[in-house]
């Protein structure tokens, strides 16, 4: 049923129901081996009714995002009528599969978007900025992952479970931004809380897996337990130290105040995807040796009291979250649980003894870097404009 490939890209059909995506590199096969405990199911969720079939392109198919993205688009069965593979000179040429069929890397260039409904790019903020206003003039649907427009007036920085009614203002720039993924992982959580007693003060500390510095550094991790097995020198390319068995803080730059920049993406990005620039957020972002799912501890000033009780049953009825928060087991999020899933687990949910009674709120979350941190918010906004604003799917 499906037509020879003549080119370098591909006419897919309806996907089977179970993804038959295969990573190209022998690291993603491993990382995910090591980084998911035996045995996790993966929900999957479909657009309601018969959406239109629309061509997509993945910039930065290679990397670790990138792969996800594929996978993804298979899980859900999102509606794809033509499906393109960008990337770097290096990578063009390189072979995929998808859903059973294999896929040439094409040159991420000027003309790349011609033909292309939605484009999600995961390929660095310097390929964003020099890429994304091309192809929203060539009224492509940009969907960005880097940090390039996330602060942009124009350009929506959005959760879908929080502010998808953002998405309408991308109509100019043709672009909507993907919050970094501390933030991602820490709004959905904070949000239905919010809702309900607005916080005054959000503190977060992080705990940042390898995925966030991508492929490469989640295939140093893995070397660096080798290394220490075989009791050879450890390799430390990616971030000049060893990894494992070890922490340090966030390797972002560190700004003028003694902020790093990750921990001012959480600061700004939550302002603007809450609509409220009077709240205050610090955060402290550290790195550890885990493969693909950050853990966060998050403390909540807020304006009106709250039980514990009621932010339990707040947080079980929130959309993108599953409470994992049993005392009597001493069971609680942990990294290996949430890798693989797209839900955020939360749990550790106790007034803060701190605060006057009932006007603080602590929570211990963990959410897929990669996943929803990144590759899986991608994938809803672009189905929340299928579903509600395909306006802005200019070529349809």
């Amino acid at each position: 049923r499906v037509a020879p490939l003549l080119c370098t890209h591909l006419y897919v059909p309806p996907p089977p129901p179970m993804s038959l995506f295969v990573p190209s590199s022998r690291f993603q096969l491993s990382a995910v081996r090591t980084a998911m405990r035996p045995g996790v199911v993966m929900p999957v969720r479909h657009l309601s009714g018969s959406p239109k079939q629309i061509s997509v392109a993945i910039a930065g198919a290679t990397g670790a995002v990138g792969q996800e993205l594929l996978e993804l688009l298979t899980e859900r069965k999102f509606p794809l009528k033509n499906l393109k593979l960008l990337a770097s000179a290096r990578s063009a040429g390189k072979k995929m599969e998808f859903n059973g069929q294999e896929l040439t890397v094409e040159e991420l260039t000027e003309n790349s978007f011609d033909d292309v409904d939605v484009a999600f790019f995961s390929a660095g903020g310097s390929q964003s900025r020099k890429f994304g206003p091309i192809a929203g003039k060539a009224g492509c649907l940009v969907i960005d992952n880097s940090s390039a427009f996330r602060m942009a007036p124009d350009c929506p920085l959005v959760v879908p479970e929080v502010n998808s009614n953002a998405i309408p203002d991308a109509e100019g720039s043709m672009i909507i931004a993907n919050p970094n993924c501390s933030t991602i992982i820490m709004n959905t959580v904070v949000w239905p809380i919010h809702q309900v007693s607005e916080c005054k003060r959000i503190i977060v500390s992080t705990y940042q897996a390898a995925s966030g510095a991508g492929a490469q550094a989640m295939a140093e991790l893995e070397q660096q337990a080798k290394d220490w097995v075989n009791g050879d020198p450890i390799t430390q390319d990616i971030f000049g130290r060893q990894y494992i068995w070890n922490l340090f803080s966030h390797n972002s730059p560190i700004e003028e105040t003694g902020y790093n920049q990750e921990e001012m993406k959480m600061v700004k990005e939550t302002k603007k995807i809450f609509s409220a620039t009077d709240i205050a957020v610090t955060a402290t972002c550290v790195r550890v040796p885990v493969l693909r799912a950050h853990c966060e501890s998050i403390n909540l000033q807020l304006t009106k009291p709250m039980t514990e009780d009621e932010a339990r049953e707040i947080l079980t009825k929130a959309p993108g979250v599953s409470l994992v928060d049993n005392r009597e087991n001493n069971t609680f999020p942990e990294p290996l649980d949430a890798s693989g899933k797209d839900d955020i687990l939360v749990g550790r949910v106790r007034g803060d003894l701190s605060q006057d009674e009932g006007y603080g709120i602590e929570l211990f979350v963990a959410g897929d870097q990669i996943r929803k941190g990144a590759a899986l918010n991608a994938v809803q906004i672009a189905e929340e404009v299928l579903e509600k604003y395909p306006s802005l799917l200019k070529k349809l």
